[in-house]
Order: C-alpha cells, then sequence, then structure tokens
C-alpha cells in the first residue's frame, strides 16, 4: 500500500504494481463505471468497466501520474477524477552515476588494449629495424672482408705492374686508367660501407636529407622545390625514418621525371598527433586507372604503399589528371615517435595545432629555400 498524499517513490525491482480504487454511490455501487490511465506510458483512457483496480507489470525507471474517474449509475462522468504522482526507482545499474563509471571503465580497457596493441607494433618495428641492422652490418663485413680486400690487393698489383713499364709503352695509359678506375671503385665501395655501418637513431637530417635531393638527382633550378617543417623536430624511430624517407624519395622523384611539375613541396609534420609528410607538385597529375594499378613495369606507387604497411602507416594519394598530385603518409604518433610517452609533449602537440600555419609555414619557406 502507497500513501497517496506524499508522490511516494517505489523501490526498484518491483514487477508489478497494483492500483485500487472505490468511488461512492449513494444509489447503486454496481452500476458505477471506472476508466484510467497512466500518463507517459498510457496512449489513452482505458475503457470503462466495473474493475475496482489496475495493474502494470515491469514499469521502467522514471516518473509517472496515475489518474481514474468515475461515473455514478447515470453514467455522469466525474471529470475532476483523483490522480497520483509516483516515482519508480532506478536500479543501481540505471543511474547515471553508474553509466558514467560503465562508460569510463569501458574506456579505460580499450585505452589499454589500444597502448597494448601500439606497444606490440613498436615492438614488432624494433625487431625489423634489428633485423634489417644485422643483414647490413653482415654485408658491411662481407663487403670489406671480400669485394674491397680484393681490390685492394689487385690495385696493389696493377700499381707494381704499371711502375714497371716504360713511360713511352703503349699500355701505360691504359694501365693508368685502370688503377684510376680501381681507385674509384674502391673509394664508392667505402662509401657504400660507412653507409651500411651508419645507424640513423633519429629524425635528425630527415629534412635536410630531403632538401639535398635536387642535387642528388640533378633537378633543374627552374624546379622550385620547398622543403618545410610544421612543429619542433622530434626523435623517430629509426625504420619509421628510413622508409618514411624512402617514401617521401620516390614521391619527389616521379614528381620530378615524369610529372612534369614546374613546382613540388615536401612538408614535413611534427605537430600533429600522427607523423605526417606532404608532397605536392602543380605537375600533369595522375588518371585514377593509374593511380589504382600503378604505371606498368613500375612499382613506384606500389612499393610505395608497401613501405608504408610496413611500418603501419597510411599512405593517400590525391591526384587528378593535369592537377598536380598530393601524396600524405601518415604513422600514428606512439609508432612514429621515440618520446610518444611523454605526456608534456602531447599537450604540446595538442595545442599547437592550427590549420593555418601550415600554409604560413610553405609561404615562409617558398621565400627562403629556392633551389
Amino acid at each position: 500500500p502507497l500513501d497517496l498524499k506524499t508522490s511516494p517513490k517505489v523501490p526498484a525491482g518491483r514487477e508489478k504494481i497494483t492500483f485500487r480504487f472505490v468511488g461512492l454511490s449513494l444509489a447503486n455501487e454496481e452500476r458505477v463505471r471506472y476508466r484510467y490511465r497512466l500518463d507517459d506510458f498510457d496512449k489513452n483512457w482505458s475503457e470503462p468497466e466495473v474493475t475496482r483496480e489496475a495493474t502494470y507489470n515491469n514499469l521502467a525507471a522514471g516518473s509517472y501520474r496515475f489518474r481514474v474517474a468515475a461515473s455514478n449509475s447515470d453514467g455522469v462522468w466525474d471529470e475532476a477524477g483523483a490522480e497520483v504522482a509516483f516515482e519508480v526507482l532506478p536500479a543501481f545499474y540505471q543511474t547515471v552515476w553508474f553509466r558514467i563509471c560503465f562508460i569510463l571503465f569501458g574506456s579505460a580497457i580499450l585505452g589499454f588494449f589500444y597502448v597494448l596493441r601500439l606497444h606490440r607494433l613498436a615492438a614488432t618495428m624494433q625487431a625489423r629495424f634489428e633485423e634489417r641492422l644485422e643483414v647490413r652490418e653482415r654485408i658491411a663485413r662481407n663487403l670489406h672482408d671480400t669485394l674491397l680486400q680484393g681490390i685492394y690487393s689487385a690495385s696493389i698489383h696493377f700499381d707494381l705492374a704499371n711502375n714497371r713499364l716504360q713511360e713511352d709503352s703503349p699500355a701505360k695509359p691504359a694501365m693508368q686508367r685502370g688503377l684510376d678506375l680501381l681507385r674509384q671503385v674502391s673509394q664508392d665501395g667505402r662509401k657504400a660501407l660507412r653507409s651500411l655501418r651508419s645507424q640513423q637513431t633519429g629524425s635528425d637530417g630527415l629534412e635536410q636529407a630531403l632538401s639535398l635531393l635536387p642535387k642528388e638527382l640533378g633537378q633543374p633550378e627552374s624546379i622550385d622545390f620547398v622543403v618545410a617543417t610544421e612543429g619542433e623536430s622530434r626523435a623517430l624511430r629509426p625504420l619509421v625514418r628510413d622508409e618514411a624517407y624512402l617514401i617521401a624519395r620516390e614521391a619527389i622523384i616521379n614528381a620530378f621525371r615524369h610529372a612534369r611539375a614546374t613546382r613540388i613541396e615536401v612538408e614535413v609534420d611534427y605537430a600533429s598527433r600522427n607523423f605526417r609528410i606532404f608532397v605536392r607538385d602543380n605537375g600533369c597529375g595522375i588518371d585514377a586507372e593509374m593511380l589504382e594499378t600503378g604505371r606498368e613495369g613500375h612499382w613506384g606507387l606500389p612499393g610505395m604503399r608497401e613501405r608504408a604497411e610496413k611500418i603501419n602507416g597510411t599512405l593517400e594519394v590525391l591526384s587528378r589528371a593535369n592537377a598536380g598530385t598530393e601524396i600524405q603518409l601518415s604513422i600514428p604518433g606512439p609508432l612514429a615517435f621515440q618520446d610518444a610517452s611523454s605526456a608534456s609533449q602531447f599537450w604540446k602537440r595538442l595545442l599547437s595545432l592550427y590549420p593555418e600555419k601550415r600554409r604560413s609555414n610553405l609561404q615562409k619557406a617558398s621565400e627562403g629555400q629556392r633551389k
């Protein structure tokens, strides 16, 4: 029983709520009819009936108002009727605080598995880098112990033979040219050996390495080449640094050799949550079919996609015929940056994200870095 004068609260877990009521009639109580409705639950009044109770099952938590009206023996309804407001209390799992806690707990679980996955991917990438480094060191040892040593020994013998030749000997010029070629091959081999031995352990020099590509490729001075950075440079994981450089290099080579571009822009973005590289040109563009399948006999685009997939990055190529090309490489920050766990770096990146800033950096770079 409920006290109808105090807007009662019904505890959670009640499967059935029954209202009992009675209408007084001085003439004939058997001819009294009743109709009722539960606001916010019933759409219409119930059909008139002689039953003096109404039962509701499994009401959801919330506020309700039960109303009942009676008619006398002449069929005249009491328009005012009677009503009672009550509240069905929520179960603990239906409360706002429980839902908030559940969402926070679920988010924490998802975040934990996300971080765990990133750690596993980072460990896999580190293992790949160490494997690659071991292969490079083995190649370097073999190169030094066999090829370079053999060239050095051969050059000594040729040098001795050259010294024994008379200055007016017809074989003297050919022998000298052979010795010069051996020395050049030896120097090139030692340069390759040093590059194999060197370990790129961060992002230092990435922008500089990209800015040197025009000279390496023999790019005409008539082509504007711009390299800009967004945000403060940060150390990259070695494998990411190497693969990102090779992807950007391939994109620049394509713009230089195939797109007939007169302007090439490269942007290295450290300020976003992800590490990103953009390569843009104003060349002839790439038609849709070639974007999907690549040029027959060429493996530039497929190779770039494979390298991006190897470091869990995303490669997007935006282009249309005669409308230029933009290549975007994006790698999740925790996988790209060695200091990704630093909270201060996270907030610093978060507060420095302004799209307009990128354009201004490119404009500034274009004024000071025309090649």
